[in-house]
């Protein structure tokens, strides 16, 4: 099977410790986690690693299901990695898995990854139709030599964070509640691509981005961001939806770049979103659009000139 040979190749050689799920944008609620399967790899002396599939199950499970992700996969197992977690290991969720009794699932957890304690939280289940619940788990656990530690989710204002809910702040265009939920900035990625020049004609040229196509995207508006080109930050005034003034097709993410000139085509962006500023509006002339847009701009360079609206980082562990 697949799975035995994609976790036969991350087998770290030592007894361990670890949690598994997909952990989409890395956010509160998932550091939490980790920071208590740390804190077991060093009570225990065990190696700590995160089993992170590869895709969402339900994209194989729900035919009808289009996954929305926080991050890209490879993103996803950065920000992992920068918990100080050993070992992280991605894993194809395929419908052999999907039919994998609970059982079967972790004695190949210990065979290939040395799996000597799980850290989970009150909800979590694994194997076929979830039967591997955390009672099950235990008892498994007993019988097959692990120990099964449960964490309660972290919650903001008694709410238990989840990526859902920040799937569901970014939809409305709340950037600085989803940035609440996941301990940083959302940031989204993709490369420049020719547009049809509508931002130079207004005198604000504007970098088109193009998105991964299940990634989540903030609603329609207009953002104040921050635009990393390589090892360069940039202020930027984002427009993300239709251009309804010009009545044009398509849904688009443009970037305003402030101070700065130069071919992007073809490069890479980072836009990490620190505010919204409006709803994306049809104005009736050119000229009232170019004046919203220059108040944008300057509320952008008001904004991020604020040191609490600096560029972030993810938030360190409290281990």
């Amino acid at each position: 099977m697949r799975i035995d040979q994609e976790l036969a190749q991350s087998s770290p050689g030592q007894d361990t410790v670890l949690t598994i799920g997909v952990f989409d944008g890395v956010h509160l609620g998932h550091l939490e986690l980790i920071a208590h399967l740390i804190r077991e790899g060093k009570d225990t002396g065990h190696v700590t690693v995160v089993v992170t599939f590869r895709s969402h199950p339900a994209s194989v499970l729900r035919p009808d299901f289009k996954p929305r992700y926080l991050t890209s996969l490879d993103e996803r197992i950065s920000l992992i990695r920068q918990t100080g977690v050993e070992f992280v290991v991605p894993i194809t969720f395929d419908r052999d898995l999907s039919r994998l009794s609970a059982r079967d699932f972790v004695v190949r957890l210990q065979r290939h990854l040395g799996m000597r304690g799980l850290v989970v939280g009150p909800d979590f289940a694994l194997g076929h139709k979830r039967q591997g619940d955390v009672e099950t788990l235990t008892t498994l656990g007993g019988e097959l030599g692990f120990s099964v530690r449960v964490v309660d989710l972290a919650k903001d204002n008694g709410q238990a964070i989840k990526s859902t809910t920040i799937r569901e702040a970014l939809a409305a265009g709340d950037v600085t509640a989803a940035a609440t939920l996941l301990g940083r900035n959302f940031v989204l990625t993709g490369v420049v691509v020719e547009g049809v020049g509508r931002g130079k004609t207004l005198g604000f040229p504007t970098a088109n981005v193009k998105v991964q196509a299940d990634i989540a995207i903030p609603g329609d508006g207009i953002y104040a961001a921050w635009a990393r080109l390589g090892n360069s930050c940039h202020m930027a005034a984002v427009s993300i939806g239709t251009r309804p003034t010009f009545e044009e097709s398509g849904h688009t993410v443009e970037a305003f770049i402030l101070d700065f000139e130069g071919d992007l085509y073809g490069q890479e962006v980072r836009l990490e979103f620190v505010r919204r500023l409006r709803d994306e509006v049809k104005y009736d002339t050119v000229q009232a659009l170019q004046e919203q847009v220059e108040k944008d701009v300057d509320e952008t360079r008001a904004i991020l000139q604020s040191s609490r609206a600096k560029p972030g980082k993810p938030t360190k562990l409290a281990i």
